[in-house]
């Protein structure tokens, strides 16, 4: 398959070093609260999704740098042992919803797991540490999700106090919508393919082809036969919603994603007092 998706990848590299100057930003204005430093890997072990362009990039730096088949073999095998456990936890959460449980609570309960991603090494660094994807880029820092502050559990972040604020739903919409370029270039039969998302380890493990890609065999016309799904691999699960595609307010939004509210660089939302200022 002759895909060149290097003008979409540099888009994505640029929205990376965006994402590093960010948290460097709030590393400066907040010295004393982040903790992160050479050899902590508690990002590494934390959960969540990648969209299309970050999957298919990541991969393709995997097979491009990582070439060693010992190597190769050895992530191989801990992305496997990390899908299963995804796909372990996610069938809990999706029992879990359908028992009740409120979202919240599900991803409180989710937050607490702990899953070890395949590329940290015996060293406790990243095999890609230059390719990693956006969320290890800004971990550390505030975050607001879905209106609600959260922190990584070794920062010196307070509750109720102003700081930096990432929002992360504007880094979703961005990379939604270069996951649309994607989808947009090729003749695909899966025209949802852009909101669909999956853990680190499956886009390692996963082959970008055709097949994957959906591309239809010769006299065949593009259908949306994309399950919205959270990538575990069962179109029965229901597991997970994939995130919604960019909205038009965002499709064009300045530069970063430090939320403007209040004075100075920000400030955490007003519903970020215990207990919703989560430190996991």
């Amino acid at each position: 398959m002759d895909l060149d998706l290097s003008e979409i990848f540099l888009e994505y590299e640029k929205m990376a070093a965006e994402a590093d100057a960010l948290f460097a930003t709030v590393k400066q204005a907040c010295s004393e609260q982040v903790s992160c430093r050479e050899g902590c890997s508690d990002c590494c072990h934390a959960l969540f999704d990648l969209s299309l362009v970050e999957a298919m990039y990541l991969n393709a730096k995997f097979a491009e740098l990582i070439t060693d088949e010992n190597a190769r073999e050895s992530v191989a095998a801990l992305a496997d042992a990390s899908d299963r456990a995804h796909y372990r936890l996610k069938r809990q959460a999706f029992k879990a919803s359908q028992e009740g449980m409120p979202a919240a609570q599900i991803l409180e309960m989710i937050a607490k797991e702990r899953i070890r991603c395949p590329l940290l090494g015996d060293d406790d660094r990243c095999r890609l540490y230059a390719y990693r994807p956006i969320t290890c880029r800004v971990y550390g820092t505030p975050m607001e999700i879905g209106g609600k502050a959260h922190t990584c559990a070794k920062t010196g972040f307070m509750p109720g106090e102003k700081y930096p604020t990432v929002k992360v739903e504007k880094i979703q919409d961005r990379l939604i919508a270069l996951s649309q370029k994607i989808v947009d270039a090729i003749p695909t039969r899966h025209v949802a393919l852009a909101s669909v998302l999956v853990p680190v380890s499956m886009a390692l493990l996963s082959k970008y082809d055709e097949e994957y890609l959906g591309l239809p065999q010769e006299g065949e016309e593009a259908q949306d036969e994309t399950q919205a799904s959270c990538g575990c691999g069962d179109p029965s699960c229901g597991c997970g919603a994939a995130s919604p595609g960019a909205s038009p307010e965002c499709k064009n939004c300045d530069s970063l994603f430090i939320r403007d509210i209040g004075t100075g660089l920000g400030e955490m939302p007003q519903d970020a007092s215990q207990p919703d200022f989560k430190k996991p």
